[in-house]
This record gives C-alpha cells, sequence and structure tokens, in this order.
C-alpha cells in the first residue's frame, strides 16, 4: 500500500532526490511507522515528533492506504 511521507529540517538529507522532503512510499499491508521509518534508511533516534494525518503517532502506531506520515527531527534554537 502507498502511503505520503514527509520529512522536515534535517530529516531532509535522506530524500536528496525530493529536495521538499515529500514522497510516497510502498510498504506492506498492516506496516508501523517503525517500518516505514526502517524503509526510508532513518535511524528513529532522529526522530523527535511524528504525525500520522496530522495527530501525534507512536513509532508502532499501523499504517493504512495513503496515510500522510510527517518526521521532525529534534529542533534547538533560542
Amino acid at each position: 500500500m502507498k502511503i505520503e511521507v514527509r520529512l522536515y529540517a534535517t530529516l531532509r538529507r535522506h530524500t536528496p532526490q525530493q529536495p521538499n522532503g515529500c514522497l510516497a512510499i510502498e510498504v506492506k499491508q498492516g506496516a508501523t511507522v517503525s517500518e516505514a521509518v526502517s524503509l526510508l534508511g532513518i535511524d528513529p533516534a532522529e526522530i523527535h515528533l511524528l504525525m500520522l494525518n496530522g495527530i501525534s503517532a507512536a513509532l508502532d502506531s499501523v499504517l493504512a492506504e495513503n496515510d500522510r506520515l510527517g518526521l521532525f527531527p529534534p529542533v534547538g534554537g533560542g
């Protein structure tokens, strides 16, 4: 099944072919967010916040067809 993934800030370096950080990926039925993150080659430790269809989710959340997954790194600043 297909899901949309949006990578923000420094996580965009994982998708140099998509500089806007938005891409569609195929995952197996019943896949979790953790499995999608693994497909992208992203270390889960790099993710501070993840949103599934605009709602806070966890790495063990189960994905569904056409879900929108947003991944955010820790943000610093002052």
